[in-house]
């Protein structure tokens, strides 16, 4: 599977860094220590960037009403080499990494720890995850499942995306992300799962941002909790999941371009993720049906496009259709049981 992590030709560094974990596709730099915000933007090769502006220049012989620059910035590997992120309107303002992870400091405050790190797309887009000190314990038939919890940043340095932010609670025993949109669950209202982060340089707004953040996180994680200890609680059986599955997927009514076998590998795929060794312990609940199903989903479903990561894709919680099929799949197995 491709990946689209940035990565210095010539010595084969990336610009990735985690926590005691894996690096990506064994590239990266994992770090044993919990580090300070300056710290994990070395390691990630994020520091000192000089993101900027540079006029583009009008053919002669032609006239524009708009004035565009491009975006650019002094390569993380090769500070002689300069890089051109994109092209954007005379209204944009560059951003630093430094000022996009600036506020994690008043997370770490609180308990939090960065976790990841790292740059794609040839540095248009950068992203970081720092886990939050909260956690579910769900205790089914005394054997404990645990999720943590997560906030993913994301911004891009081309324009196309926002500064925003990702409450993802991640169930450890598989590292399954269930980034679910709770606002959607009983006239809920206030519960948002993502969110745009405020740009701020100031120390009292940085602040602020961090404290509506964990605001927001915690209002989020107290339904979520409520959710997983409802669901683990909810008893199904092997022939309610088969329907539910086959709900979720129906039966092509036609085999056209091998779709049929396409089907009958994703169902089977789907029974064995639910009897399998990470999901043994909840199987027969609802809850161990909602994490088969968003299981196949992080670990084997190909991203969208030719080159995608789809464990960022759609771990990070940004990935819009990916978001649209977890939530499909949560509110199937709820009106299922």
């Amino acid at each position: 599977m491709a990946h689209e992590l940035e990565i210095n030709e010539a010595t084969g560094q990336a610009s990735f860094a985690s926590l005691r974990q894996p690096a990506w596709h064994n590239l990266g730099t994992v770090f044993q220590e919990e580090v300070s915000t300056s710290e994990m933007l070395e390691l990630a090769n994020l520091h000192n960037w000089n993101v900027r502006l540079e006029d583009v220049a009008v053919p002669a012989g032609f006239t524009s009403d708009r004035n565009y620059s491009f975006v650019s910035r002094t390569n993380p590997f090769n500070a002689e080499q300069t890089d051109i992120l994109g092209v954007v309107g005379e209204r944009y303002v560059p951003l630093q990494n430094e000022d996009l992870f600036s506020f994690g400091d008043n997370l770490l405050d609180g308990g939090g720890r960065w976790e990841t790190a790292g740059s794609i797309k040839g540095g248009r887009q950068v992203f970081g995850s720092i886990a939050l000190e909260r956690e579910t314990v769900l205790d089914p038939n005394g054997v404990s499942d645990v999720v943590k919890s997560y906030l993913l940043l994301n911004t891009s340095h081309d324009g196309s995306i926002a500064i925003q932010a990702s409450i993802t609670p991640v169930r450890v025993v598989c590292a399954n992300t269930l980034n679910l949109a709770l606002s959607s669950l009983k006239g809920k209202k206030g519960l948002k799962q993502s969110f745009k982060i405020r740009h701020t340089q100031t120390a009292e707004g940085k602040i602020a941002v961090a404290r509506e953040a964990l605001g927001l996180a915690n209002h989020y994680l107290d339904e979520f909790d409520l959710l997983a200890k409802e669901m683990i609680s909810k008893e199904i059986t092997q022939a309610k999941f088969d329907e539910i599955v086959l709900k979720a997927y129906p039966m092509p009514t036609k085999d056209s371009k091998g779709s049929m076998k396409k089907w009958a590998d994703k169902i089977d795929l789907i029974q064995s993720i639910y009897v399998g060794d990470y999901n043994n312990t909840i199987s027969g609940t609802a809850w161990g049906a909602l994490n088969a199903l968003t299981e196949r989903l992080d670990w084997y479903r190909n991203a969208r496009g030719t080159n995608n990561e789809s464990i960022y894709a759609s771990a990070s919680g940004f990935d819009p259709v990916i978001n649209a099929e977890k939530n499909r799949l949560m509110n199937l197995v709820l009106a299922s049981v």
